[in-house]
């Protein structure tokens, strides 16, 4: 690969797909799967799914052993896949690259590149090693729940091995986890090479605003070609158009005419916010192949890498159906929410309310209770990216008709949360002249920094029309740097107040909220909720309430998925939160003096005035924050996160999307 090449394929960064989970923001019934929900599942009957996954390699003959994985991008996709593929094979060795030196530094330092739950404890496992340790077989805590767990389980073989208090001995482990600028080598050396580069929508030329742009794949695959040794498997793991295999194969034949490569299509289904809860426990495997021997032979040796998951999940197709399902799966997903948006605005012009209308269809079993949250719409990377690139499919194909539904989802999208920033202007006397607003939730959902195709970002640029004194932002997630930067680059220097312009990135919740004339609540972060909205308080809290201890195992060596179970279930009943109760981890080395991330940690915590900083974990004091509001005192709610009655008690006027707001029916 030429030195351009290498350039402009590396300047795009992975994508992961940025589904919404099953969080408020989407579901008024569903909750969020916790970490441990994933763990509890996971742990098991795992020699049943070892003898699954045996099972579906003996019936295919040839299945190769794999030794060797390179992950090509080190984003939302790869960075978390490999870990997690690292952690469940201690046997496997998992390489990640990139030619961003700084991300790469990133992932082999204390300051990862993505905030997503769960990935710290992973990523150190695989990356680092392990410390050899002793389990008690024997449950310290005990309660109804805990014994009635036991009581299912007989004697074990391990128990009637172990020493006399109870312990077993778990091994140190080996690092096998790597993150390396050496493309062509490591590629060079895999069995399996998954392609995880950004595959964003083309922003000129043929198909601009709709079809996929497939630069950094073509690169990708190029290089590939160059490098990788004969027999090696390359799985697409990016979103790609249908029949983007056929590029692929075309490519690898006029580099290596008389070469053969079995390619896989095998997409991710990943939600930000909860990928390893997806990856440890996911609803289901896509592998696409070939109908020949060979392709299957190489489904099934990409099925043994997932060891951890039942064979029963992994569903196996042809390539295009693997390649089509994962932008049908989230068409789908969009679709939902912009059709239960669509009714919101019924809802504010009736009188109905929009909960009650969730609950109420979301009961139906054949319409279930998920994504039915009404609020400001989706964002993320991939929603609007993946129906962006079936239009353009559907138009190539001649199905105008199709192409016109699909749209209209994306339109219904744009017009939500184009309907809420203008209810916050009329409810503003028409006008934000002279007056300060508050945006708090910048990342496109709750528990992650992503900011990519943000809502926020959309209703700042509708409000800047209309010239406000300020609009100050804030997220827990987000690294204010990051955020001024983006807007900077979106936007312009000149919108930031520093410049002239309106717009502050406050790294403290309460001066970013004071003196404001309206707070417009625009992620659902748990943060935000008021009580009566949020059962469950902090994470924390629900571990504590619903973990279960995983003992006794019921073999003579636990799994690592045991093992992970065993130390969230220790952590949730300690008094201080310990993240690694069984002491497995080894100290993370430190940084040098001049690393640049420390210092963008130090200003951050040291940023903001008007009261302590607010952050991840802490719930915000909504007193507090009505106390220092203008009069009269607003509150907009674009993710249904507020309660109306906590709010009103605090002398603040409260408007929901989906609900009659302060104006009363018809007003809105």
């Amino acid at each position: 690969m030429s030195e351009v090449d290498s350039e402009q394929y590396f300047n795009y960064i992975s994508t992961a797909p940025t589904t919404p989970d099953g969080s408020l923001t989407f579901s008024p019934i569903l909750q969020a799967m916790r970490l441990h929900d994933a763990l509890e599942t996971a742990s098991v009957g795992d020699s049943t799914r070892r003898k699954a996954v045996a099972s579906l390699n003996e019936t295919t003959p040839g299945t190769m052993t794999v030794k060797n994985i390179c992950c090509i991008g080190a984003g939302y996709v790869g960075g978390p896949t490999a870990a997690v593929i690292a952690f469940q094979n201690p046997h496997l060795k998992v390489t990640v690259v990139d030619r961003d030196p700084r991300r790469i530094a990133q992932w082999k330092s204390k300051h990862l590149p993505i905030h997503e739950p769960g990935l710290d404890y992973i990523l150190r496992i695989g990356r680092d090693g392990s410390r050899a340790c002793k389990i008690s077989q024997n449950p310290t805590y005990s309660s109804q729940s805990s014994s009635e767990s036991s009581s299912s389980s007989t004697t074990s073989e391990c128990e009637s091995q172990c020493q006399e208090d109870g312990e077993m001995s778990i091994t140190a482990r080996a690092p096998n986890l790597y993150f390396s600028t050496e493309v062509s080598k490591t590629i060079s050396e895999a069995d399996i090479v998954l392609i995880a580069v950004n595959t964003p929508t083309k922003m000129r030329g043929l198909g601009a605003g709709r079809a996929t742009d497939v630069t950094a794949l073509e690169a990708v695959t190029k290089e590939i070609a160059l490098h990788a040794r004969l027999g090696a498997i390359l799985v697409e793991k990016s979103t790609v158009p249908c029949r983007t295999s056929e590029l692929i194969r075309d490519t690898l034949q006029v580099y290596r005419p008389n070469e053969h490569f079995e390619i896989l299509s095998n997409p991710e289904f990943l939600a930000e916010g909860t990928a390893i809860n997806d990856l440890l426990n996911p609803s289901r495997i896509i592998i696409g192949s070939s109908s020949t021997p060979s392709g299957r032979s190489a489904a099934a040796t990409l099925a043994s890498v997932y060891s951890w998951i039942p064979a029963s999940r992994i569903i196996t197709t042809n390539t295009w159906s693997s390649e089509l399902s994962k932008l049908v799966a989230n068409a789908m997903l969009a679709q939902r929410i912009s059709s239960i948006n669509s009714i919101s605005a019924i809802c504010e012009k009736t009188g109905a309310d929009i909960t009650e209308i969730s609950q109420s269809v979301g009961t139906d079993p054949r319409i279930g209770s998920k994504f039915l949250q009404a609020g400001i719409g989706f964002g993320g990377s991939c929603f609007r990216k993946d129906i962006l690139s079936l239009v353009y499919l559907a138009e190539t194909l001649g199905l105008e008709e199709v192409a016109e539904y699909w749209t209209q989802v994306l339109t219904i999208n744009t017009w939500q949360r184009t309907r809420f920033t203008r209810r916050v202007i009329r409810c503003l006397n028409g006008t934000v002249v002279g007056k300060k607003l508050t945006i708090l939730g910048y990342a496109f959902k709750k528990g992650t920094s992503d900011t990519r195709e943000s809502p926020a970002l959309e209703c700042i640029k509708i409000l800047l029309e209309d010239a406000p004194m300020e609009i100050a932002v804030y997220d827990p997630f987000c690294d204010p740097s990051q955020i001024t930067s983006e807007i900077e680059t979106l936007l312009g220097k000149a919108a930031l107040k520093c410049n002239g312009g309106c717009i502050e990135v406050y790294s403290n919740v309460y001066a970013a909220c004071e003196g404001s004339s309206g707070v417009l609540i625009m992620t659902d972060c748990d943060e935000f909720k008021t009580a009566s909205t949020s059962p469950e308080r902090s994470f924390k809290a629900s571990e504590k309430k619903r973990l279960l201890d995983p003992r006794p195992f019921n073999a003579l060596e636990p799994t690592e998925t045991e093992i992970l179970a065993l130390s969230n279930y220790l952590s949730s009943t300690s008094t201080l939160f310990d993240a690694d109760p069984l002491q497995r981890l080894y100290s993370e080395p430190d940084c040098a003096q001049e690393c640049v991330e420390c210092s963008r940690t130090h200003a951050v915590g040291t940023a903001g005035t008007g009261g302590s900083k607010n952050g991840v974990g802490h719930d915000l004091d909504w007193s507090r924050i009505a106390y220092r509001l203008q009069k009269p005192k607003w509150v907009f709610d674009g993710r249904g996160v507020l309660a109306k009655d906590v709010l009103e008690g605090l002398g603040v006027r409260l408007e929901s999307v989906g609900k009659v707001g302060w104006g009363g029916v018809g007003n809105q």
